[in-house]
């Protein structure tokens, strides 16, 4: 198994530097992962470092509690093209699927994803949610017109599980799934892609 291609190699700390972006990337290119996923504020910086290199760039937008404005998440995502994203990483609206507000969520999504234009996946925080709402919240994405489901931001209480993988593969109808948060090792990024995973989010080298 060709696994760097699956990885989307991370670093969304708050106080990352520009070295840090840097070896980021260096890191990224030499291993020939999929992506860099980062803040919008390296997004720019990113596509300079790696133009030609084969490694995409992915922006988290609404991050990391999904809980901004629908326009000011799509104005987020729009820039984050604008400076040269590949693909968007954004958070569901948590609080209203959890509410009982699917329509909010369905919007929010495609509201977004009109924006954007590009590749996007939906950060649904599986920790947050039951075993019905993490379905109800798969199917939202795919009516939505997401292109990957995303389980975890990294930044809650848990990330990734395999059970969640599995849920929304059942739910997913052929979307891509991005298992992320907690993923540190090669043995462990394989059981994901073996539920179904089709990307990896890790801020470990894989």
């Amino acid at each position: 198994m060709e696994l760097a291609r699956y990885i989307d190699y991370t670093n969304l700390r708050p106080d990352a530097t520009r070295a840090d972006i840097e070896e980021l990337c260096a890191t990224a290119k030499e291993r020939g992962y999929a992506n860099v996923c980062v803040n919008g504020a390296y997004v720019a910086l990113c596509r300079q470092l790696l133009r030609g290199s084969g490694v995409g760039v992915a922006c988290v937008v609404g991050f990391p509690l999904g809980a901004a404005a629908t326009e000011v998440k799509a104005f987020e995502a729009a820039k984050a093209v604008a400076d040269g994203a590949d693909e968007i990483d954004m958070v569901m609206a948590i609080g209203a699927l959890k509410g009982g507000d699917p329509d909010y969520v369905a919007d929010d999504i495609a509201a977004v994803k009109h924006a954007c234009g590009v590749t996007l996946k939906v950060i649904i925080e599986e920790c947050l949610l039951t075993d019905e709402q993490i379905a109800e919240a798969t199917r939202i994405c795919v009516r939505s017109g997401a292109d990957i489901v995303k389980t975890s931001t990294g930044f809650s209480k848990a990330g990734a599980t395999l059970r969640s993988v599995e849920i929304i593969k059942r739910n997913c109808a052929g979307l891509g799934i991005k298992a992320a948060g907690g993923i540190r090792d090669a043995d462990t990024a394989r059981a994901f892609i073996e539920a179904g995973a089709t990307r990896i989010g890790a801020s470990a080298k894989l």
